[in-house]
This record gives structure tokens, C-alpha cells and sequence, in this order.
């Protein structure tokens, strides 16, 4: 006999938050039965070096509603989100890091904006408790991200929100090497609000997404879902040609003129080395997105189970 399906499912990525884990269950079990009973929670550990397994297991023994999935390594957030909508069941799914940021205390006003007619409801942060870097990091990369896909992009907005089943299964139906969760939520196109919601500080511990991860995950964006750096390459390669070209003519009209004796050594080094330049940064570029498309053609899986629980 098929067991029931669950109402609500809720899928949160876990790294590095051993300390974390039993006060997440917690607190999303205790809101989530404001609703119903009908509810599960996919814990996937995303290769966590601390004990954040350990952590997941106990709970899973406690409560049957508590499933935990274990990837074979670190492959990144929003694989391991990738990972967890792969295995929901719920008539509705909610997205929610682990840090206790996104409280769970909104799920309920989440869920009540969406039987409004919603099909995804955005939580949007409008009041962020991080340091003033991490916001400026943050409001920086989505103003590039904006500026290099021709679409508008919320920095109060990332993945904590509820969304119907249907585009949880049109996200999942996109088997695409490069993941990013929010912007393939967007693809979809459904029927969509945003509600503000408090954003907590973090209970424990700092963010893992620091520079460099925010640098790789506005480089991963722009290679899948943007050709505009060749597009502006091209605009760039064609300015500087006009550029020399009336730089040549003005150049033959002092030789004509008499005014230049001796070739000038300067402008040529000068002309070398910058053109050097950009044929190698040209060339950089159409070699990620080269090596994007390998990575694709490859057609590895997006992530590997180790272990599943519940």
C-alpha cells in the first residue's frame, strides 16, 4: 500500500551546522504542526566536515517525519537543495537554509499568502541581519548578476519560500550542470509573490559564502544563463578597431605632413601589449564557456547519495 503523501515538505541544505540541527527540527516541527501533521523534513548534509550527520541521524530515529539524505562530498548548495526536491512528496515545498536566518516562524504566513492564488511565494528579507559587507558583497553580485542576464534580481530575495509542487517539478526537470535554485525557480515563469518576512541573526557560527564562493557562484550564473560577456567582448573588440583606425589615419597624416620622422617605440609597445591583453581575456572567456559545455556534454550526475535515512 502507497503511504500517504505528505502536505508540506521542507528541504534545507546542511553544512557545517552540528550545532544547529536540533533546534532546526525543532522549531520547523513546531511551526509546521500549526498547520498539519502531514509533513516531512529532508535534512541533506552536503559533505559537512563536523559532526552535522551525526546530528541528522539522531533525529531521524526520533521522528520518522525527519528524512536525511548524505552526499559523497561537498558539491555546493544548490545541488544539495537539487538533492532534496528529488525527494519530496509534499503538495507544497518549502526551501529554507539551516542557519536559522530563515525563520521558520514565517512558514505559516508563507503558506497562507500562497493558498491566496500563489503558486510561488518569495520570502523577502527586508530587514538583513548580516554585517555591512556581507550586504554589500551581496547587493554588488546582484547588481552584476541583473546587469549580465537582463533581468531584474532581488538581493532581498534568495532561496527561503514555498512552492507548489508543479514547479518543484519543473525545477527538478532541469537536469542542467549548473545549478543555481532561484534563478531556475524564475525560469519557470508560475504565478508568483513576495512577502517580507524578519531575517534573523545566525544562531551559531559564520557564513560559508564568502567572496570567493559569491565570485564562482556570478561566474557559474553568467556562463549558463547569459551570453552577454561575449556580446560586450565583440562591442569592445569593435570600438578599439575603430579606435586604431583613426588613430592610423591620424598617424599617416602627420607622416604625410612631415611632423613624424622616427617611428614611435612607445605607441607600439603600448598597442601590443593592451591588444595582447585582450585577445588572452578574450580568450579566457570562450574558454569557460567551452569548458561549461564540456562539463555538460559529460553528463555526469548532479550529486551522489551515500546514505539515506527515513
Amino acid at each position: 500500500m502507497q503511504a500517504e503523501k505528505p502536505l508540506i515538505s521542507i528541504v534545507s541544505p546542511v553544512y557545517k551546522a552540528e550545532k544547529i540541527v536540533d533546534l532546526l527540527v525543532r522549531r520547523v516541527s513546531s511551526e509546521v504542526s500549526k498547520i498539519t501533521t502531514s509533513y516531512e523534513i529532508i535534512l541533506v548534509e552536503d559533505g559537512s566536515p563536523d559532526a552535522s550527520w551525526e546530528a541528522i541521524e539522531q533525529n531521524c530515529l526520533q521522528d520518522k517525519r525527519v528524512k536525511g539524505i548524505k552526499l559523497s562530498r561537498n558539491f555546493g548548495q544548490h545541488y544539495a537543495i537539487t538533492a532534496g526536491l528529488d525527494h519530496a512528496q509534499g503538495e507544497w515545498i518549502v526551501v529554507m537554509d539551516c542557519d536559522l536566518q530563515d525563520r521558520p516562524e514565517e512558514i505559516i504566513n508563507l503558506y497562507q499568502k500562497a493558498l491566496g492564488g500563489y503558486d510561488i511565494v518569495l520570502a523577502r528579507r527586508h530587514e538583513r541581519q548580516d554585517n555591512f559587507l556581507k550586504r554589500f558583497f551581496s547587493w554588488s553580485f546582484y547588481q552584476v548578476l541583473s546587469y549580465l542576464t537582463g533581468t531584474k534580481h532581488d538581493p532581498a530575495v534568495a532561496n527561503f519560500g514555498i512552492y507548489h509542487r508543479k514547479v518543484i517539478q519543473a525545477v527538478c526537470q532541469m537536469r542542467e550542470s549548473i545549478r543555481v535554485f532561484p534563478i531556475m525557480v524564475r525560469w519557470t515563469g508560475f504565478k508568483t509573490a513576495k512577502l517580507d518576512v524578519i531575517h534573523s541573526e545566525r544562531e551559531i557560527g559564520k557564513t560559508t559564502y564568502n567572496f570567493k564562493r559569491l565570485l564562482n557562484l556570478a561566474l557559474d550564473i553568467m556562463l549558463a544563463y547569459s551570453d552577454k560577456p561575449i556580446r560586450l567582448t565583440i562591442k569592445l573588440g569593435l570600438t578599439i578597431s575603430i579606435i586604431a583606425f583613426l588613430f592610423a589615419l591620424f598617424l599617416l597624416f602627420e607622416y604625410v605632413s612631415g611632423i613624424i620622422t622616427v617611428p614611435g617605440y612607445t605607441s607600439i609597445i603600448i598597442s601590443i601589449w593592451f591588444l595582447s591583453g585582450l585577445i588572452i581575456m578574450t580568450l579566457g572567456i570562450v574558454g569557460l564557456y567551452v569548458g561549461k559545455i564540456f562539463e555538460g556534454v559529460r553528463n555526469r550526475p548532479i550529486y551522489i547519495i551515500n546514505t539515506k535515512l527515513n
